[in-house]
C-alpha cells in the first residue's frame, strides 16, 4: 500500500503566534452565535424625567454577578437577575461624578418610580 504524502500531525502556528490562515480569526470554540443584547448592554441609553437627565444601561442576566440594594423598594437585587444600572447625565459636579454615584435598580422600580426634584 502507498504512503500518504499527508502530514498526520496539525500544522504549528508562526512564530508571531498567528496560524496558517496568514492571521484569520478563530472561530469560537464552544459554538456560541453572536448575540445582540449582550452587546447592546453594555452601551448606556439617555433617559429624560421631570427629574433629569439619566444614563440606564441594562445588566444581563449573564453579567449580574454582585447583590446590590435598589433604592426604589430597598430590597436586594440577588446575583443572576436582570437590572439597570442609572446615573444622572446632568450632574451638578460633572459627568465623574454622576458616574460615581450610580445605583443599581429593578427594572420594574425604575419605570414606576416616583419623580423627585433635585
Amino acid at each position: 500500500m502507498p504512503r500518504s504524502n499527508r502530514p498526520r500531525r496539525p500544522a504549528r502556528p508562526a512564530p508571531g503566534g498567528r496560524g496558517r490562515q496568514g492571521g484569520a480569526p478563530k472561530p469560537d470554540d464552544d459554538g456560541e452565535d453572536f448575540d445582540l443584547e449582550r452587546v447592546l448592554a453594555g452601551f448606556a441609553r439617555l433617559e429624560s424625567a421631570p427629574d433629569g437627565d439619566w444614563r440606564v444601561r441594562q445588566v444581563t442576566t449573564r453579567n449580574a454577578a454582585k447583590e446590590y440594594t435598589c433604592p426604589g423598594c430597598s430590597r436586594t437585587i440577588p446575583p443572576g437577575l436582570a437590572h439597570l444600572v442609572v446615573w444622572a447625565d446632568d450632574h451638578l459636579f460633572g459627568e465623574e461624578a454622576g458616574i460615581a454615584e450610580r445605583r443599581h435598580w429593578h427594572t420594574r422600580c425604575w419605570r414606576t418610580r416616583t419623580y423627585r426634584y433635585r
